[in-house]
């Protein structure tokens, strides 16, 4: 046979069609790679304190979407255990310092003496600044 005779590679096919792949390529869950990126997102938000809060939600919802992905990894043909192994600790991280910090602000918030000792620290700021 000639090379003229045969089919031109991926003849065919329609355009843009993904035949170019590799189908035994394994494909990243992405749950896991979610769960990764709200994981960082969380524990970074945790660490500023004030937006604690939000690194408590993004934490939880992290939390959740590793959880899924370490069941996607499961399956044949899809990857992503360790990713959502590292999100999970990730959000996990950030859960708990989000409520520790969120704990530790209601308490001071909550104690009189401290919020007095604060204001007046702040009075005594404002008067040297005059």
């Amino acid at each position: 046979m000639t090379a003229a005779s045969e089919p031109a590679r991926g003849a065919g096919a329609p355009a843009g069609s993904r035949t170019h792949r590799m189908d035994g390529q394994a494909k990243t869950s992405a749950a896991a790679t979610f769960a990764l990126v709200f994981g960082v997102a969380g524990l970074f938000s945790a660490l500023t304190a004030i937006l604690a809060w939000l690194g408590l939600v993004l934490g939880i919802i992290g939390i959740i979407l590793g959880i899924v992905g370490l069941k996607m990894a499961r399956r044949p043909g899809v990857t992503g255990r360790g990713v959502s192994i590292g999100g999970l600790v990730l959000s996990i991280v950030a859960v708990l310092i989000g409520l520790g910090l969120a704990a530790g602000i209601t308490t001071f918030v909550n104690n009189e003496n401290a919020v007095d000792r604060l204001q007046t620290q702040v009075d005594k700021l404002r008067d040297k600044l005059d």
